[in-house]
């Protein structure tokens, strides 16, 4: 018998049946594939629409750094809620480390978003995030998670 070794995708319903997180604050709109407690890869389409280009800035949309993190760390957070020992928690930044921001995302990019969880002790994780889009690396660096 072969296995199924589809991806593991989930649409937007899917991903607010793990995350808390609503409009204007969820930054992932799909995930393309992960394993609970292991890694996820999502994505985020990034459009002229977003109320941060309101500000940020004028004339020169440009993603917020912060929020690029944000998108990362909600799709870590996938990662480790989908693990039946933290279903219905939720997941907060406990920290970030090494992070540096290489290429702007501007309206119309699709942001490709990868955590690989390195470490689960407790209710504490730490994860290596990386953000791209097309082949080119637009953020990097280690999130640490609290889960309460």
């Amino acid at each position: 018998m072969v296995e199924n070794k589809l991806p593991h995708e989930l649409d937007t319903v899917a991903i607010q049946k793990i995350l808390p997180h609503r409009y204007p604050l969820l930054l992932v709109d799909r995930i393309l594939d992960y394993v609970p407690g292991e890694f996820a890869i999502g994505r985020k389409n990034v459009t002229i629409n977003e109320e941060f280009f309101q500000g940020h800035f004028p004339g020169n949309p440009v993603m917020p750094g912060a929020l690029i993190l944000e998108a990362l760390a909600q799709t870590g957070a996938i990662a480790l809620l989908s693990l039946p020992t933290f279903a219905g928690k939720t997941a907060y930044f406990g920290g970030v480390r090494k992070v540096k921001f290489r290429h702007m995302v501007r309206p119309g990019d699709s942001l490709r978003l990868e955590v690989q969880l390195d470490k689960l002790h407790g209710n504490a994780g730490l994860g290596h995030a990386q953000a791209l889009v097309e082949d080119q690396v637009a953020c990097s660096g280690d999130l640490i998670f609290a889960i309460q």
